[in-house]
């Protein structure tokens, strides 16, 4: 645990079942970190376990089983010598649930989902075919739905792309150069206008989710400066900065979370947009209630003159506020 007041560094983690490897990090709004293990050291060709991280003991304990597996065991096409270990990425929801994929060499990729308010998991839609995420990314839209990266068996191509609503899978269109894709050459990065921005290794595009927010999940500003100056830096408060959830997931090898507040000011008689550097946040805690703040530093090249201020999260922006920019 890294202690950013005095730049040191203690040991934490103890009672893991098995190494980290191959396992992503779900943060949850009762601020403890949900996995799916691997079994890379621990091999158990049947294994469905999951833990929970708790930062207050430092410790991890059994969470559950997944019901179904979600790691690739290769138990139908060799075994262990022929397992790939692959998890793919877990998202929460603003419901409270965990969607989780899973990676299957030698059959349909399973899905499981973890209700962090009771604590229970139950089994998900299997994907159609072969189709899996062995590695892979996902990344929640603000409309709720989660969207995915699938591919056939552990890294062929071509990719398929999915939405989960909270009840069925569904097709949706997919990315310009999917059919040369594999689902672990995918990155999903969720933008303050609501797109979801999408890389593989050599191109980039931009996926438009349908729909729109529920305003129950928007962050609400309690205080803000009504005058800011070019290259002046302030305080900012109110309730869900970090959003619903962490954004966007990938199984190991990727991070593009975005549970913190962008803070946006667009001039009036342009119309042009500005966003200031957010930096200091008091909490990274998702889906939370609490009143937060974070301070936010104004960019010398901001217009001047009346302003509408927002803060905006994982694509959902808060009701704005007026500001003069001085």
């Amino acid at each position: 645990m890294f202690n950013l007041s005095n730049f040191s560094w203690t040991p934490t983690g103890s009672g893991k079942f098995d190494v980290n490897d191959e396992e992503g990090w779900t943060l949850l709004p009762n601020q403890k970190v949900l996995t799916v293990d691997a079994y890379v050291f621990q091999y158990d060709a049947n294994g469905t376990n999951s833990e929970i991280y708790d930062p207050v003991s430092g410790s991890w304990s059994s969470a559950g089983s997944t019901i179904v597996q979600l790691w690739d065991s290769a138990t139908h096409c060799g075994g262990k010598n022929h397992a790939s270990f692959e998890v793919g990425p877990g998202v929460l929801r603003p419901d409270g649930t965990v969607f989780y994929t899973g990676a299957n060499r030698c059959g349909a990729g399973r899905t499981a989902i973890y209700n962090s308010n009771t604590g229970v998991w139950t089994g998900g839609p299997d994907f159609p075919g072969s189709l899996d995420i062995a590695d892979g990314p996902a990344a929640l839209e603000p409309n709720g739905r989660v969207l995915m990266m699938t591919s056939p068996g552990i890294f062929n191509t071509p990719s398929t792309f999915f939405e989960w609503d909270g009840l069925s899978l569904t097709e949706v269109s997919p990315a310009p150069h999917a059919s040369d894709d594999s689902s672990f050459y995918g990155n999903f990065l969720v933008l303050p206008t609501g797109q979801i921005l999408f890389t593989d290794f050599f191109f980039v595009s931009v996926y438009n989710p349908a729909g729109t927010y529920n305003p129950a999940w928007a962050p609400t500003i309690q205080s803000a400066p009504t005058r800011v100056t070019l290259g002046g830096s302030y305080l900012i408060s109110g309730y869900r900065f970090n959003g619903m959830s962490q954004g966007a997931a990938y199984g190991d090898d990727q991070q593009s979370a975005t549970n913190y507040p962008l803070v946006r000011i667009t001039n009036n008689r342009t119309g042009h947009v500005f966003y200031s550097r957010t930096h200091d946040h008091s909490s990274m805690g998702v889906a939370s209630n609490d009143l937060v703040f974070t301070h936010f530093d104004v960019p010398t090249t901001q217009e001047h003159g009346p302003s509408a201020l927002v803060v905006v999260v994982n694509g959902i922006p808060s009701a704005s506020v007026a500001v003069t920019v001085n």
